[in-house]
């Protein structure tokens, strides 16, 4: 009875998980991003590569933290890396389960964009706040 107790408690945390993954990635979907940020992204699109959310984000841990963004990279982080998982990463023909995955992991690199945006914007705004102090 514990077992199923566990595997249930389990499965209940996972579809929790995913679903605020998903909806945090919904919101951030919303967000264009700045020019600043796609310069620095290398963006040549409209959409980030799949790939590169793990570089983008060592760019937002460069920037000051922010508790608010941390634990939502984090779990964003767990999330693409499941999804990769689920999806392969094989350049085999694509499956509907593949290519949901894609734009995914798209979706994450988005959302990590959108967060270096905002600690950049961030510290824009406390440089220029102390700056100003000083006069």
């Amino acid at each position: 009875m514990a077992i199923l107790i566990g595997a249930v408690s389990l499965a209940a945390l996972a579809q929790v998980f995913v679903s605020y993954c998903r909806s945090v990635l919904a919101s951030a979907c919303k967000v264009a991003l700045s020019d600043r940020v796609r310069e620095l992204t290398g963006m040549n699109g409209k959409n980030l590569a799949a790939d590169e959310f793990d570089r983008v984000v060592q760019l937002v841990r460069l920037c000051a933290e922010h508790d608010a963004d941390r634990a939502g990279v984090r779990a964003v982080g767990v999330y693409y890396r499941l999804v990769g998982l689920l999806g392969g990463k094989s350049k085999a023909p694509v499956t509907g389960l593949s290519a949901w995955a894609l734009r995914e992991r798209e979706n994450c690199s988005h959302f990590a964009a959108v967060v270096l945006d905002r600690c950049i914007s961030s510290s824009r705004s406390l440089f220029a706040q102390q700056a100003g102090d000083r006069l």
